[in-house]
């Protein structure tokens, strides 16, 4: 019987060291995985979102726009919220500043 207690333990031992190695192995794993999600994921959208808060500060009058709905114009009046943009001769839409997805070249639209 001492002989067989003795063989596990000699088993366990080195079983025993090794899963001290791996017990740091999951932490490592997951700082890798939130590094991996930060640089693909959120870092380029909030690179987005501040091209977008930037090109909707700097909107003004004659700016050639599209907004999210598909709508393309020229910008007429400028708000803090909203800004009229005129779609067609005489036809004005008033939008809220997030709408506007982009902001064209000028020249652009050359029927307005």
């Amino acid at each position: 019987m001492n002989f067989l207690t003795s063989v596990v333990a000699q088993a366990a031992a080195p079983a025993a060291g090794a899963g001290g190695a791996l017990g740091l192995s999951p932490l490592v794993l997951i700082v890798l995985m939130f590094g991996f999600m930060y640089f693909f994921m959120i870092r380029p959208q909030q690179k987005r979102q501040k091209e977008h808060r930037n090109l909707l500060a700097n909107l003004a009058k004659g700016d050639e726009v599209i907004t999210n709905g598909g709508i393309a114009g020229r910008i007429d009046e400028v708000g803090e919220q909203y800004l009229s943009v005129e779609v067609a001769p005489n036809v004005k839409v008033k939008l809220q500043k997030g709408a506007v997805s982009q902001v064209l070249p000028k020249g652009t639209l050359k029927g307005l």
